[in-house]
Parts: structure tokens; sequence; C-alpha cells
């Protein structure tokens, strides 16, 4: 498919507002399971409160498996991993220990800062726990990936992780940051990548010819993933409340670019949850990817909605209900 700037900035311009409900689907693919490979968990109630706590319209401070559970396994959810919400290092503990309850609850990725001496002991530590897959390091708590990539110190400690067989995932994304995520796989090649919501980056008019010439490069890197998640976010200039498009057919034109450049065996559902709330919630979420794979062939929504998962995150199986590869 060839992509143009004029479908590109389409997806950015819509001003039609949709209703919220779910679309009618083709029901070829509604019993394919899904693994959601992105919600926070945190709990403000803890004595030492938590530094996340969830989206603007999301209430109460808590976040619990146990409460994503019975959103979610109506939808065909059977495996969630739960993506850092702290960059406490004691919440990593605190983490492992919460989703290992929860069967449902097939893996964590933690917050832990490779530049740092003591990176390499609570690495070794954190990932004897087989729900421990991997770390985020992108643009949130005031981290700097593009600014540490030539750090000699940082890149041991991503190669660390590779020899783990973990997974560095990037976040809030940017030109620059994608950029970084290119210099990390020339640096570490054998480091599986996965860049968190690259549906919700709006590239200014003046920067679309960069992004496609990054993307192009992402496109030709193996180990390099992304979660199309975030398709429905607030529009800039952000608003209160928040300006937001909702329907497929206001984010087909950028799913069709992704989907061109990553391919279908580089792509991974995530629902954000509870970080969306109010924005696009679960079944909305579920409703709008699955309306746009039953456009494609069953093998592409398998590996939209699980397998791809199971090939970069290496999650262990922990109910029946969760599906493995052969």
């Amino acid at each position: 498919m060839k992509y143009n700037r004029r479908r590109f900035l389409a997806g950015s311009t819509a001003t039609i507002l949709g209703t919220g409900h779910l679309p009618a689907r083709s029901a070829t693919i509604d019993d394919i399971p899904i693994i959601d490979c992105h919600i926070h968990l945190f709990d403000a109630n803890r004595p030492q409160g938590a530094p996340y706590k969830g989206g603007r319209s999301f209430a109460g401070g808590v976040a619990l498996p146990s409460m994503y559970a019975n959103i979610a396994k109506p939808l065909g959810i059977v495996g969630v991993i739960q993506v850092d919400a702290s960059p406490w290092v004691e919440d990593n503990l605190w983490v492992l220990q919460t989703i290992q309850q929860e069967p449902l609850m097939v893996g964590t990725i933690g917050n832990l800062r490779p530049e740092k001496p003591e990176f390499g002991e609570y690495l070794a530590r954190y990932a004897k726990n087989p729900l421990f897959r991997g770390i985020r390091y992108g643009n949130l708590w005031g981290y700097d990936l593009p600014g540490q990539v030539d750090n000699p110190q940082f890149i041991d400690g991503l190669k660390l992780l590779a020899q783990h067989d973990l997974v560095l995932e990037t976040a809030n994304q940017n030109i620059a940051l994608l950029q970084a995520a290119v210099r990390v796989n020339d640096k570490v090649p054998g480091l599986r990548i996965v860049l968190d919501h690259l549906p919700a980056f709006d590239p200014a008019p003046e920067n679309v010819t960069q992004y496609q010439a990054v993307l192009k490069e992402i496109s030709q890197r193996k180990n390099i993933w992304t979660k199309l998640s975030e398709i429905v976010h607030p529009r800039r200039p952000l608003t209160t409340p928040p300006f937001v498009v909702r329907g497929l057919a206001a984010h087909r034109d950028r799913l069709d670019m992704l989907m061109n450049y990553f391919g279908e065996n580089r792509v991974v559902f995530g629902s954000d949850w509870p970080n969306a709330v109010g924005i696009s919630e679960v079944p909305d979420t579920v409703g709008l990817v699955r309306e746009y794979f039953s456009g494609k062939s069953r093998a592409a929504a398998e590996k939209f909605f699980w397998k791809n998962s199971v090939a970069v995150y290496k999650w262990i199986k922990r109910t029946p209900e969760q599906p493995s590869l052969p």
C-alpha cells in the first residue's frame, strides 16, 4: 500500500464525533482469545500512596487485577500484561505480588533504570520471576532514552536485558524516541523492543516526512514491534473535556499505515485501562479493533489478538483458557 501525506493527515484532522457504541462485527473472529498487553495497576490507598492514579476520568486511585477481570473476561480477554505505572523500584515487587494472585495476569513490564549501577542486581532478582517480562523506558518519569543511547553503561544494561530474554518498551512517542529505538536496535540487535501507543502520535505537518522515514527504517527491523493502543485518543490542542473522535472510520487510515509498516507479525493489542477510561472504554476498544481486523484474514487477527504477544513477551500460560503456540 502506498501511503501518502494527505491520507495520513486525514486521520489527524477528522472532526466528526462517533457515538461510542459497539459496531456490528463479523462473527468469524469474535471467538479469538485476546491477550491485553497494556493495563496499569496501582493503589493510592497504600500508606505510601502511588505516583500515578489513573486518567482524569478514573476515580478512586485504585486499579487492581480483580477490577479489570470483571471488565475483561466477558469480552474474551483471557490474559493480561501490566505495564509500569511507577518509577519506585519497590513497586516492581508490589506488582509481582499483586498479579501472582490473579491467573488472568500473565506478566508485567516493570521499571528499572539500565544506566544505574544497581541495575544488574535488580534485574537478576526480578528476572527469576516468570511474570517479569521486561522494563519500560521512554518519555515519562523524566527519563531520556535518546540521551541515554550513547551512554555505554545504559547500553550494557540493555544487553543484560536481552541476555535475560526480556523486552524493552518505550512510551509517549515522538520522532526522537522512535529514532532512539532504531539506535538501540543497532547497538543491541537481539533485544525485543515494543513501541507503546504509536496510534496516538500525531506528528505536526512539518514532521510527517521525518515520521515516515523513521517508520520505513523501523519496518526493516524485525525486533521492533508496536501496540495498536490508544487508537482513540484526545486530539491536540488538549482541551477540558478532551476532544475525542470515535469510530473506526476516523482511524482506519492510520491503522492501515501502521499495519503497512509493521506487518501482521509485529503488532499487539493493548486497552490502556484505566488510563483510557473516559476516552475509550475497554468494550469500545475491543469492538473497534475487532471491526478493523474483521476485514483481514483470520490468521492476521489471531496474530494481533494473541499469537504475537507470545512471540514478543514469551509469557507463560497460567489458565486453560489462555492459548499457546504449538
